[in-house]
C-alpha cells in the first residue's frame, strides 16, 4: 500500500529503457500484459483465497492460518515488486493505476475485517486503519487537479508496520509473541494516524497553492484581454479621427474646384463682353466713314 500506482497503458510492446523517464511514448509502449500488471492481478486473486484459508475449519486451525499467512505475505511482497518494476521499466498502465491501489486496500481491509470477525483484533483498530486509508484515497482525488501527493517515508513505514502486525495476527501466536504483536499493531496505528494527518496537511497546502496559481493565471489572462481591448479601441479611435480630416480635405478641394469653374465661366463671359464691345466700336467707326 505504497500509494504509488504500479502500472500503465498498452501499446506496441517495444522494449523500454531501464530507468528512463516516464512520458507519453513510454505509456504508449507499455503492454497491458506486463509483469507489473500480472503481479497486481495475482494480488487481487489472493484476496478471496486468503479469506477462504483464514476461515477454513472455523478460523482457528493453526495449519490453515499458516497457509493464510503465506497468501497474505505473498500479496504484500507483490505490492512492493509491482510498483518498483512499473516505475523502473516504464510499465505504467491505466489498468495498473486503478487496480494497484484497489488490490492494496482489498488485501489489507480483508485481513483486518476477517481478524475482527474472528475476535482476534479489536474493531476500533480496524475502523481507524480502514477509515484512514479510504479518507486519504478520497483526499488524493480532491487535490489531484492541482498536484499529486507523493508517498512519504512515514507512509512507507506505516505500510510495513501494518503488514507486519496483521501478519502476526494472522498466525496463531501465543505467549510473548502474542503480546509483541499487540505492541507492533499499536505502532502501526500511531503511524497510521500521524501519517494521515500529515497527508491532510499536504493536501490543504497543495490545494491552496493550486487555487492561488489558478487565480494568478486568470488575472494574467484578464489583464492581457484588457490590454488587447485597449489597443483595439485606440486603433479604432485613430482611424475615426483620420476619416473626418480626409473628408474635410476632399470637401475643401471640391469647393476650390467649383470656385475655379465659376471663375472660368466668369472669365469667358467677360471675354465675350469684350469681343462684343470691340465689334460695336468697329461698326461705329465704319458708320462715321
Amino acid at each position: 500500500m505504497t500509494g504509488v500506482p504500479a502500472s500503465a497503458a498498452g501499446g506496441s510492446g517495444a522494449k523500454p529503457v531501464r530507468g528512463g523517464k516516464l512520458g507519453t511514448a513510454a505509456v504508449n509502449q507499455a503492454s497491458l500484459w506486463n509483469i507489473a500488471n500480472i503481479l497486481t492481478m495475482v494480488r487481487l486473486l489472493l484476496v478471496p483465497g486468503f479469506v477462504l484459508l483464514l476461515f477454513h475449519n472455523g478460523g482457528y486451525d493453526p495449519a490453515w492460518r499458516s497457509f493464510a499467512w503465506a497468501a497474505f505475505a505473498i500479496a504484500m511482497i507483490t505490492d512492493l515488486f509491482d510498483g518498483h518494476l512499473a516505475r523502473t521499466y516504464n510499465l505504467v498502465t491505466d489498468f495498473g493505476k486503478i487496480a494497484d491501489p484497489i488490490a492494496d486496500k482489498a488485501i489489507m481491509g480483508a485481513a483486518l475485517i476477517s481478524l475482527s470477525i474472528l475476535g482476534d483484533l479489536p474493531w476500533w483498530i480496524t475502523g481507524v486503519i480502514i477509515a484512514r486509508e479510504l479518507g486519504i484515497t478520497l483526499m488524493r482525488f480532491w487535490v489531484i487537479r492541482h498536484a499529486v501527493i507523493p508517498a512519504s517515508r512515514g507512509g512507507k513505514l506505516k505500510t510495513l508496520a501494518q503488514g507486519t502486525a496483521v501478519g502476526m495476527y494472522v498466525l496463531a501466536l501465543t505467549g510473548p509473541l502474542a503480546t509483541l504483536r499487540f505492541w507492533v499493531m499499536m505502532v502501526a496505528v500511531v503511524l497510521t494516524v500521524v501519517t494521515g494527518l500529515d497527508y491532510v496537511r499536504q493536501a490543504v497546502v497543495l490545494r491552496r497553492k493550486g487555487l492561488a496559481a489558478e487565480r494568478a493565471a486568470l488575472a494574467e489572462r484578464a489583464a492581457e484581454a484588457t490590454e488587447e481591448a485597449l489597443r483595439a479601441a485606440a486603433g479604432t479611435t485613430i482611424g475615426a479621427g483620420a476619416a473626418p480630416g480626409a473628408v474635410a480635405g476632399s470637401a475643401a478641394g471640391a469647393a476650390a474646384g467649383a470656385t475655379d469653374v465659376r471663375g472660368g465661366v466668369t472669365d469667358v463671359r467677360g471675354a465675350g463682353a469684350d469681343v462684343r464691345g470691340t465689334a460695336e466700336a468697329r461698326d461705329a467707326a465704319e458708320a462715321e466713314r
